[in-house]
């Protein structure tokens, strides 16, 4: 039998944590093992369930989503670290940036449909990010607000070939593997290899902190 990932759901409210529970729990490869009403018992559930995925809220009593995050992915180095997939609506999306500093892998919008969040659970325990396209865009628009400053480049971008950098400024751009192979004309697995080497070459976790690296790196601006 194939090893279930363990989700661990964070909201406030009693409803969102039943349904989301029941709807992952009917899935044979998914294991609910808690939930969490706030997010200081988010990073207590956390540590004493291990959680693979960690379905996080965003704006509760007691903690916010952001910082438990925080707190839950500041474990002692080596140990295992769950990936965070952040609940957010349209009007929270002001926190989408300082989510993924924080250190989240994806956003899933709370009304999307319900095989949006079993996939979104699917895609981030798989080790890759989701980013809803209201949230690219919310992020780039945040950069775009943001006055135009001289960024010195991390020396670590010289460590990419020119077909890794092209790939680095469309990931930031949102496309999925699928769409930088048609646009690159070379096969996914290619660019799954790039993706690869991408992560390893700048110490990155996701696909998350490559949107991020590329826009706080000056590589990648708003509106080119």
């Amino acid at each position: 039998m194939t090893e279930q990932t363990k989700v661990l759901i964070v909201d406030d409210q009693a409803m969102v944590r039943q349904g989301f529970g029941a709807l992952l729990a009917a899935q044979p490869d998914l294991l609910v093992v808690g939930d969490a009403a706030d997010g200081a018992d988010a990073v207590r559930k956390a540590r004493e369930l291990d959680p693979d995925i960690v379905l996080m809220d965003v704006r509760m009593p007691e903690m916010d989503g952001l910082e438990a995050t925080r707190r839950i992915l500041a474990g002692q180095p080596g140990t295992h670290q769950p990936r965070i997939l952040m609940l957010t609506t349209f009007d929270l999306d002001d926190y989408v940036y300082e989510a993924l500093r924080a250190g989240a892998s994806g956003f899933l919008l709370k009304d999307a449909p319900a095989a949006d969040l079993i996939n979104a659970v699917r895609v981030v325990a798989g080790g890759d990010a989701l980013l809803a396209p209201s949230v690219t865009r919310r992020l780039i628009q945040d950069f775009a607000s943001r006055p135009r400053a001289e960024r010195v480049r991390p020396a670590a971008l010289g460590s990419l070939t020119p077909r890794e950098t092209d790939v680095l400024r469309l990931i930031a751009r949102g496309l999925s593997n699928a769409e930088i192979a048609e646009s690159l004309v070379v096969a996914e697995q290619t660019v799954k290899t790039h993706v690869g080497r991408i992560l390893a070459k700048l110490d990155l976790r996701d696909r998350a902190q490559v949107v991020v690296f590329a826009y706080e790196s000056g590589l990648v601006a708003p509106g080119e």
